[in-house]
């Protein structure tokens, strides 16, 4: 196997005023060859880092001596990431381009969410409901009610309501400008695999995203502790008529355990999906021993709607059975393939419980994250260093 090197630094302008200076250096490798590399136990003695194999099409992973084999899935594309160091430590077809489903929603909330206050209260209009795609899922927004922003996000993340990402698409200044941010998010992640066409995933032409692009924004998203929170809850109330509310329940059976899908242990969140065009998705964390996997599970081919579930199960079961035993075969760092550690928020409400989080669910303290002005700024920086960093190919650089 022939591996080429090369080296490249950048300077981000916009992450010198949030943290002084932001130097990405990155050593960009290619390799040729099979995508299973069988380790002989330990990491290897070279201080070059391996190259990431997550271009390449079929199942990669790097087993040590006595690492567990891979489970047999019928996914079409898949990843299993440490969601801490953002290390890959296995994938099946990572950048294979598919319709994400409601899974884009995680896209949606990391560029909507930072902007409104939970407790912002807004009135209904007909515009903004206006457009939403038929058979969508729905929470129950009505025009003339009025809302808390956090109610609207309860009824993106639990109910997957595209009637709640229209009203909060429309107060970020429309459908099309929402859309477009959430391209620019996309790339300042470095997720290059994702083209927004309709912001609540709704099946469009043109509107792709990938296993690897999903993980990169689940991982994201658990850093933030209102989509943290808000990604972990089973039920709540949500608005009725004349002040009455009523119970909406997560649609993630893994979560939940509903359906007859036994949940999953120490599992906190992330978001589900379904359209006739994209299948079943899914993309689900969990903790155990100080360990968070993260998996991503695009399309099952084999068994019935809620296969998505089982298949996720045995590749998270996979996935704590594997760290420590297996050398990553890629990161979800897209700016530069050597992990760094991210603080993943573990929500303070049990995944089992009501969930109604701690701020905005009865009064008027907003769920409000201070950090996600600073992140933003950051993450134009990140953007700016992205589009700079380009291979010879003409293709960037990325995990």
């Amino acid at each position: 196997m022939t591996i080429r090197s090369s080296f490249r630094a950048a300077v981000s302008t916009c992450a010198l005023c949030a943290a002084g200076v932001l130097i990405v250096s990155s050593p960009v490798a290619a390799a040729s060859g099979a995508g299973t590399d069988s380790g002989a136990g330990g990491r290897p003695d070279s201080a070059v880092p391996q190259p990431a194999l997550l271009e390449h099409e079929g199942t990669q992973v790097r087993l040590r001596a006595g690492a567990p084999e891979t489970p047999q899935v019928s996914a079409l594309s898949w990843v299993v990431a440490d969601a801490t160091t953002g290390e890959v430590l296995a994938a099946h077809n990572a950048h294979e381009k598919l319709p994400p489903a409601s899974t884009l929603k995680t896209l949606f909330a990391l560029t909507v969410l930072p902007s409104f206050p939970g407790g912002v209260q807004h009135t209904v209009s007909t515009k903004d409901l206006a457009g939403i795609g038929e058979g969508s899922s729905l929470v129950g927004v009505v025009a003339g009610h009025t809302y808390r922003v956090s109610d609207l996000w309860r009824g993106v993340f639990l109910n997957s309501g595209n009637d709640a990402v229209h009203v909060l698409a429309a107060l970020n200044g429309g459908w099309n400008q929402t859309a477009r941010q959430m391209q620019v998010k996309a790339r300042t992640l470095g997720a290059l695999d994702t083209q927004v066409v309709s912001p609540d995933g709704y099946d469009a032409d043109g509107q792709v995203s990938s296993a690897y692009d999903l993980a990169v924004f689940g991982r994201a998203g658990l850093r933030n502790p209102d989509f943290a929170r808000y990604c972990s809850t089973a039920s709540a109330a949500f608005p009725g008529d004349g002040g009455s509310t009523f119970q909406i329940a997560n649609t993630n059976r893994l979560l939940t355990g509903n359906d007859g899908v036994a949940p999953y242990p120490g599992l906190i969140g992330v978001k589900n999906g379904y359209t006739s065009n994209a299948g079943n998705t899914l993309v689900a964390a969990a903790q155990r021993d100080g360990h968070t996997v993260l998996v991503t599970v695009m399309n099952p081919q084999e068994g019935d709607g809620f296969e998505v579930y089982e298949e996720a199960r045995a590749l998270l079961d996979w996935g704590f059975d594997a760290t420590g035993r297996v050398d990553p075969v890629g990161s979800l760092d897209g700016l530069r393939p050597v992990a760094h550690h991210a603080q993943i928020v573990v929500p303070p409400v049990a995944a089992g419980g009501t969930g109604t989080g701690s701020r905005g669910a009865g009064g008027s303290a907003p769920d409000w994250t201070e950090t996600g002005a600073i992140a933003g700024a950051v993450g134009l920086g990140a953007g700016a260093v992205l589009l700079g960093l380009r291979r010879r190919s003409g293709r960037p650089a990325r995990g």
